[in-house]
């Protein structure tokens, strides 16, 4: 059915990736460490006892990494810079090799016309900072604004958009909520507060980046989700709009709406954040638009132990429940809920799966099917008039993924870490296949 959905010639298609998953070169040509650096260094943090020291060695293999891309046929690739590459601190002194790397990765996209898409902040804070305070000091958010303001400076007129933030909901709950993320902080209290002084790091950097009259459309990147209830019972229907407030609008309200949802404030009680006047203006910063990265939905159970999503369709390796159509609901609530919603990239979509490679080859059918039907669901939304421009599919290719180290496979690339060869699966295959498709309907119409 896909092969006969038609969406816009303007549409932009891409894959994504973010720095510390696949650039490795952890201290090449003066990167200071991040946090993730030090926190994937003790074997413990990791499930497979892995690193990202190497990661892939994009550092080293860009062009080999373009030009993978470039043979996909896409038009955009969605990437994250690493802060202490370019402010090994993450203040004070810029570091011109780090700047460079990202100079000729830009040249090298340009040359094959294929749009750069950067994400300022995907994780990897600078360890200096850290050790300063990290999230929990106020201070990190304007040290942000300045690195923002530092990059639109530069790269302000080569950049197609600019995302400060790639999922704030994780630095918080993952990084300081339940310690499975760096800095590996287990404490509620903390977590709040981190998501407080990310969205206000989010609306300084706006300022910062506007200052500098950058051509890039700027905008930030959430992870959103549905969240249904079991059954029909009223306590896992509190349940349900408990976490839409505390997962989604926790982070949307802030930005289209200057406050955070009442329902929320509520439940965390003593552990609500420390707001100071205006910062509700500073957060509520125009953007141009807003990137969606949408992978699963929650299934909401007050009943001990809690009920499982049935998983109709399957589920990734991650074990999270594959539902295509959650989307279109996702995208459609948040059209009803924000009037003054800007356009919309689907900037990460994709799923793990175990991946064997067979006379050199990698049949990942799951995960065509996976993307198949995200699409359908995407362009479902779009035809109920929520202005989506562009899909990024989550990975180009297999990586570090976080505290499962090098155990799970979201690449559309099969990557073998031993060699570092790179192997399209039979995804990369098929999404250069559907886009080729998008592209003989754009000539013919």
């Amino acid at each position: 059915m896909t092969d006969s959905i038609r969406f816009p010639a303007n549409f932009t298609w891409g894959v994504a990736t973010s720095a510390f998953q696949i650039e490795g070169a952890a201290d090449a040509d003066g990167k200071g460490p991040s946090i993730w650096d030090t926190f994937s260094r003790n074997p413990a943090n990791i499930k497979d006892g892995t690193n990202g020291d190497v990661a892939c060695d994009h550092y080293n293999r860009y062009r080999e990494d373009v030009a993978l891309i470039a043979s996909l046929g896409v038009d955009a690739y969605r990437f994250s810079m690493a802060w202490s590459r370019v402010q090994p601190a993450g203040k004070g002194a810029w570091n011109e090799k780090g700047f460079d790397f990202y100079k000729r990765l830009l040249d090298e996209l340009d040359a094959r016309g294929i749009a750069s898409h950067l994400t300022l902040y995907h994780w990897d804070l600078p360890q200096g900072l850290q050790i300063d305070g990290g999230w929990m000091s106020r201070d990190t958010a304007h040290r942000f604004a300045d690195y923002a303001h530092e990059v639109a400076r530069r790269f302000g007129d080569r950049l197609a958009t600019i995302a400060t933030h790639n999922e704030p909901w994780c630095t918080a709950n993952l990084g300081y909520g339940n310690a499975q993320f760096a800095p590996g902080v287990a404490d509620k209290k903390q977590a709040i507060q981190v998501s407080h002084h990310l969205l206000l790091s989010h609306g300084l950097a706006m300022q910062s980046m506007r200052a500098t009259n950058t051509e890039a459309d700027l905008g930030i990147v959430l992870n959103l989700w549905t969240a249904d209830p079991a059954t029909d019972s009223e306590a896992d229907r509190k349940l349900a709009a408990l976490e839409w407030a505390n997962s989604n609008e926790w982070f949307l309200d802030p930005l289209f709406k200057k406050r955070y949802p009442e329902l929320s404030l509520q439940a965390h009680g003593a552990n609500a954040p420390d707001i100071q006047e205006g910062d509700f203006d500073i957060i509520a910063q125009p953007i141009d638009f807003l990137g969606v990265n949408y992978y699963r939905r929650e299934v909401m159970s007050a009943e001990d132990p809690p009920r499982k999503p049935v998983g109709g369709i399957g589920f990734t390796d991650m074990g999270w429940e594959i539902y295509p159509q959650g989307l279109t609901e996702l995208l459609v609530k948040m059209k009803d809920e924000y009037p003054n919603l800007p356009p919309v990239y689907i900037t990460e979509n994709g799923m793990a799966a175990v991946d064997v490679v067979e006379d050199g080859q990698v049949a990942d059918n799951q995960r065509i099917e996976y993307v198949r039907t995200h699409l359908e669901t995407m362009k479902a939304a779009m035809d109920h008039g929520v202005d989506v421009r562009g899909y990024f599919l989550w990975s180009l290719m297999d990586n570090f993924e976080w505290n499962s180290g090098y155990a799970k496979r979201f690449g559309i690339v099969y990557v073998d870490y031993a060699t570092q060869q790179r192997i399209p699966k039979a995804s990369a295959l098929w999404y250069r296949d559907f886009l080729a498709a998008q592209q003989r309907q754009r000539q013919a119409a």
